[in-house]
């Protein structure tokens, strides 16, 4: 339970590298990743009214995070833009002695590929750590359409993950 609304903003900048770390998952490129945490805590510290005290604040973010990216999704699909490739400058120094950089470049770029739906679930269950069911009711679906969805998520990183060296 939260004494005051100072508490809950402080739990909720904790949450900030965790909201980051969705973001980048749902919003391929880091800048629209940004911009979706920032909106996501706007909406969450004007409405703390409705976040329920005793219930996990962490998804409550993510959902409010999900339904943001899915506003902005249809939002830019009323205005008829698309979206534009992750820029080959990450890629700069990168340290040759090490694998592990790219690899995470190559994985975010395989993830960034994913339908939305399937990079929403890799985001919560793989990266995040929640349950099946925590995903679930972050993301508002049955629990089986979550195990349905990150199997379909895994096999397709797999084959994409397959075309790189």
């Amino acid at each position: 339970m939260h004494e005051s609304l100072a508490e809950l903003r402080q739990e909720i900048a904790a949450l900030l590298p965790r909201l980051r770390r969705f973001g980048r998952t749902l919003a391929p490129a880091r800048e629209d990743a940004d911009d979706l945490v920032q909106v996501a805590i706007e909406k969450a510290l004007t409405r703390t009214d409705q976040w329920t005290p005793g219930t996990r604040l962490d998804s409550w973010m993510f959902r409010i995070m999900q339904n943001a990216w899915i506003d902005e999704l249809r939002a830019r699909e009323r205005r008829g833009q698309t979206f534009l490739p992750e820029e080959a400058g990450e890629q700069v120094g990168d340290d040759a002695k090490s694998g592990a950089p790219l690899d995470a470049i190559l994985v975010r770029r395989a993830v960034a590929r994913l339908s939305a739906e399937h990079r929403a679930v890799v985001g919560l269950v793989l990266v995040e750590g929640l349950s099946y069911q925590e995903a679930a009711e972050t993301l508002q679906v049955p629990v089986g359409t979550v195990t349905s969805r990150l199997a379909r998520a895994r096999e397709a990183l797999q084959e994409l993950l397959g075309e790189w060296p």
